[in-house]
């Protein structure tokens, strides 16, 4: 498979699950950009609100093909 793929960083929030953060991020991006490849996370964190888990945060590497 030939092509030029760009790589971008972004970050994705949910107040269920990491997996669900990424999901969203990959469903956002995809919005706006096209022929997505590959979603590798890099980093995984959370927000705490009250002494309680308030936001799952995912940064993932999403690549994707130039046309």
């Amino acid at each position: 498979m030939s092509g030029v793929y760009k790589i971008i960083e972004i970050i994705g929030c949910s107040s269920t699950s990491w997996e669900d953060a990424v999901k969203t991020a990959v469903e956002t991006a995809s919005k706006s950009l096209q022929d997505l490849r590959i979603a590798e996370v890099v980093a995984q964190d959370v927000t705490i609100k009250d002494g309680k888990v308030d936001q799952y945060r995912v940064k993932i590497k999403l690549s994707f093909k130039y046309h």
